[in-house]
């Protein structure tokens, strides 16, 4: 289910066995994050189903790791953490550890996920067709499916597909690899008097910065392409672009044009879903960009479907914790858990001006990244 690309597990691996043998042969066991973590405090080695199939290595429809994949590279599967389901009790913590961190007595330690898939637990993702778009370091749109099949316009477009915290399911993720860290360098670099007034006011340096942002497009464009591209491409050697620069450009038309560049992509990306049947009515919105009202009415605006904003938008945190509940035995299972938090709190909806104007805009932006590529390849 996952396209392949450097930031996956199995691209590791071969790296590692061609540039470093000697680690390759004598390493123990090969862990990732999940894993590793639940090894230290518990002894096992133990990973979540979801976890398991997002490296690229693990079998969705058989339900373990890959024999064919591992034959191939060479790894016995004793050398990979044991695949458990989410929400799963593997052991207590090592007593000596819980005194360590101040905790009375030692506390069971629960399987959990990716945290995209946490995120979508959090969001109420808990039945197929149910999507949402979590705007953090990166910007992803995941969708609840039933099973994990692709036909071959999804296939095309680099569309992962991968199981679920949520036990029968299966998510599809579009991505765009940059998300909110293309604005924190805007912040960074050219926005240092509304960082050191955020500090002394207590207020958001992003909001100083769109401050007074203009509600029709910015006469300049961004290409968000400043680590490379997502899905549907994975051109892991494009760049970004702004285009339109004039003396009359402020910094706010740039501000402005980098959150219009990031759900441009996300609607290259929505477009493709519908290409292949995917039908997407809301988009409910998580993470530090759901904070943002220009931000989610911009989305309502270019993407032509409500987004909703929960109470709690730290979804990947709450949907961790709700694992950890059922683990428990709080809840009875993940659905129910997600049932008794999930609140949405307000819904944007598109405004039928601006989506017309942004539609236009769209169309022009759909153009950049053809263009620019060859220049980029030779920088």
């Amino acid at each position: 289910g996952m396209p392949s690309h450097t930031v996956n597990t199995l691209p590791k691996l071969l790296w590692l066995k061609e540039h470093a043998p000697e680690i390759w042969r004598h390493a123990h066991r090969f862990l990732l994050y999940e894993d590793f973590l639940i090894n230290k405090m518990t002894g096992a080695a133990a990973i979540s189903r979801c976890l398991a199939s997002r490296t690229q290595a693990y079998d969705l429809l058989d339900d373990g790791w890959s024999p064919r994949i591992l034959n191939a590279i060479e790894l016995d599967p004793d050398r990979l953490a044991t695949v458990h389901p989410s929400g799963t009790g593997v052991g207590r913590m090592h007593a000596a550890l819980a005194r360590e961190l101040g905790l009375d007595k030692p506390p069971l330690v629960v399987t959990g996920g990716h945290d995209q898939a946490c995120g979508a637990l959090g969001a109420g993702l808990t039945r197929p067709e149910l999507a949402e778009v979590s705007t953090g370091t990166a910007e992803v749109v995941e969708l609840a499916m039933a099973a994990p099949a692709l036909n071959d316009v999804l296939r095309r477009g680099n569309i992962s597909v991968y199981a679920h915290v949520v036990p029968g399911l299966y998510l599809a993720m579009v991505l765009n690899q940059s998300g909110g860290l293309v604005l924190r360098w805007y912040r960074d670099t050219f926005c240092q008097a509304e960082v050191l007034r955020a500090e002394r006011e207590g207020a958001s340096a992003y909001d100083l910065i769109l401050a007074d942002a203009p509600t029709d497009p910015s006469p300049v464009i961004v290409l968000p392409h400043l680590s490379g591209s997502g899905t549907p491409w994975f051109d892991t050697a494009s760049k970004g672009a702004i285009l339109g620069l004039t003396f009359g450009t402020t910094r706010r038309d740039i501000a402005k044009a980098i959150l219009e560049g990031l759900t441009f992509e996300l609607r290259v990306n929505l477009d493709l879903l519908r290409q292949g049947g995917v039908v997407i009515n809301e988009l409910r919105a998580i993470g530090g960009g759901a904070r943002s009202e220009l931000w989610l009415q911009l989305k309502a605006d270019i993407l032509g479907v409500p987004v909703v904003a929960p109470e709690v938008t730290e979804a990947a945190c709450l949907g961790a914790a709700l694992l950890a509940g059922v683990g428990a035995g709080v809840y009875p299972d993940a659905v129910q858990a997600a049932a008794s938090v999930f609140k949405p709190a307000r819904t944007y909806r598109p405004n039928p001006e601006r989506q017309e104007l942004y539609n236009r805009r769209y169309e022009v932006y759909r153009s950049v990244y053809p263009a620019v590529a060859p220049i980029s390849y030779q920088l």
